[in-house]
């Protein structure tokens, strides 16, 4: 039929017989007014929680990033705010109860686009729930992926990330998007899970396709009239031989992103050497009241515990306005994606860092890991050289700072001069560099971590890296992909760390060729004018 190009944002390749997921509702009518408002506004509550004990129910079933994303989902299902926002709405306009739940969650959902950044992200959320909660008032069956018998392609507008979270990777061969964008839960979740994953294809739902190729590393979705037998690349596990080496020998350290012990456990279980980002916020999403010291130790300890003898870079709060943790209690920003956030946040209150600091360091005393600490949002060399006198004066060993500002890499050698190391957040790196929001899904191409300006970014990273010694890894999403991976390699990039399930794939793609190819390859990306002719001009150099 047609072959449509979006942002491959989960590697792999996969063919089968297409299901469209609708994930929406019909808009509820405002008629007729309820006989009974106080009656029909009683409704809202019950159903709200029979939303949130499903959710819940699939959450104890999940681990690791599925679990907190539906946690998080059957929380906002109860919100105090939205729920008596929609039990208003019922009395005093006499609205029906699915209708006030709509109108009240689009003014929640208005609000967080407006505010852009990590808010933004939260949209869909808003949205999965109110759809939720209209089903269970409406007596319908409840939207997102059915059931199904067959191994399928799913094509959709959107996922929401409740619905990705648990996805059986044996029956779901590949996703395809309409909207979204590389850095989405929803592409994060298709990786942890290693579900091959386009999105943006834009066009993809109308087609009415039966059957349908997916490449999740090149974003090529090809379309067929017809239907066809499911069928799936293999594995790279059988090709991994358990050790992050180009083919001649040059060592990488191929690590894993955590955020719980469940993370660390699944981390090794998938050959990690290590941790090259621990979301510390991750413990600590519900607090109301900053945790105690103690606590934070003990939290701390949980994931570290695991990787006993092996490297882990524990990454200090990345909260703010756009990250809202409600301990923080900061005031909304008009752009909290460039406002208060990371680091910043510890300069008016540096107490609260110190204390984090001091349990890590303890921590890491209690668990035998070898333990790093990292300062997100730095920008500049002052910045760096503040935290990093903070982190030794608490006991750290080893300091380094997040770049995910090109004021950051721009400044690469005296920001090094500062610390031990770098680690680079291609996703914010990404948003920051071409301003454009990771999750507007019409700016999906512009957030492709093969953007040669990013990729040029790097590479002043990686020169700053061999010129003082100081090693440069990435911890972004673009880590993840296995030919990316290599070309980070290729500008100097000494260290990988991604979801654990990406793990085999890039380890396997990283042996299958020399670091002076690698070189080659990364030299070809960053003269490309763009995302798509770096990525094939990289792939040309390997072939060739």
């Amino acid at each position: 039929m047609s072959t449509l190009r979006g942002v491959g944002v989960s590697p792999g390749r996969a063919a089968g017989p297409v299901m469209l997921v609708h994930d929406r509702l019909p808009e509820p009518a405002r008629e007729p007014e309820p006989a009974d408002p106080v009656a029909e506004s009683a409704r809202i509550h019950p159903a709200a929680q029979e939303v949130a004990r499903h959710l819940r129910d699939r959450a104890a079933n999940a681990s690791g990033e599925a679990r907190a994303v539906l946690e998080v989902t059957a929380a906002m299902a109860t919100d105090p705010a939205l729920l008596s926002a929609a039990e208003k709405a019922v009395v005093d306009r006499r609205l029906p109860a699915a209708r006030a739940v709509f109108e009240s969650a689009a003014q929640f959902a208005d609000a967080l686009a407006a505010a852009g950044g990590y808010l933004a992200e939260r949209v869909r959320d808003v949205e999965d729930v109110r759809d939720r909660i209209i089903a269970e008032l409406s007596g319908l069956a409840a939207v997102g992926v059915p059931t199904t018998t067959t191994p399928s392609v799913l094509i959709s507008r959107d996922l929401a990330p409740a619905d990705t979270a648990d996805l059986d990777p044996e029956m779901v061969l590949a996703l395809v998007t309409e909207e979204g964008g590389p850095t989405s839960h929803t592409a994060i979740l298709a990786r942890a899970l290693g579900i091959p994953a386009v999105v943006a294809a834009r066009g993809a739902l109308a087609a009415g396709a039966a059957g349908a190729r997916v490449d999740g590393s090149t974003g090529t979705v090809e379309l067929l009239a017809e239907s066809i037998e499911p069928a799936a690349a293999a594995h790279a596990e059988n090709r991994w031989h358990g050790t992050g080496t180009t083919a001649d020998g040059h060592a990488v350290k191929l690590l894993a992103n955590v955020g719980s012990a469940t993370d660390a456990a699944k981390a090794l279980e998938a050959g990690a050497q290590g941790s090259g980002l621990f979301r510390t916020e991750f413990c600590f999403l519900d607090a109301t009241t900053e945790p105690s010291e103690a606590q934070q130790r003990e939290s701390y300890a949980a994931v570290l515990r695991p990787f006993a003898g092996k490297p882990v870079v524990v990454r200090t709060l990345d909260a703010g306005a756009d990250k809202p943790l409600p301990f923080l209690d900061i005031s909304a920003e008009p752009n909290p994606a460039l406002g208060v956030r990371g680091l910043r946040v510890a300069f008016d209150r540096p107490e609260l860092l110190d204390r984090q600091l001091a349990a890590i360091v303890a921590a890491a005393g209690d668990t035998g890991a070898e333990v790093s600490v990292m300062a997100p949002m730095v920008a500049t060399p002052a910045e760096a050289a503040w935290f990093a006198e903070r982190a030794r004066a608490a006991g750290a060993d080893r300091v380094g700072v997040m770049v995910e500002t090109p004021a950051a890499a721009l400044c690469a050698e005296q920001l090094l001069a500062e610390v031990d190391f770098a680690s680079i957040g291609t996703n914010d790196l990404a948003q920051y560099t071409c301003a454009a929001d990771r999750m507007t899904g019409a700016l999906a191409a512009l957030n492709d971590p093969w953007q040669p300006a990013l990729l040029r970014l790097i590479a002043l990273l990686g020169e700053a890296s061999g010129t003082l010694g100081k090693p440069v890894g990435v911890c972004g999403e673009a880590a993840a992909d296995p030919l990316l991976a290599g070309v980070l390699v290729g500008l100097g990039v000494s260290s990988l760390s991604m979801t654990s399930a990406a793990l085999p794939a890039v380890g396997a793609a990283l042996a299958e060729h020399s670091l002076a190819d690698w070189q080659r390859a990364a030299q070809q990306a960053v003269t490309a004018p763009g995302a798509a002719q770096a990525r094939d001009r990289a792939r040309a150099a390997l072939d060739g």
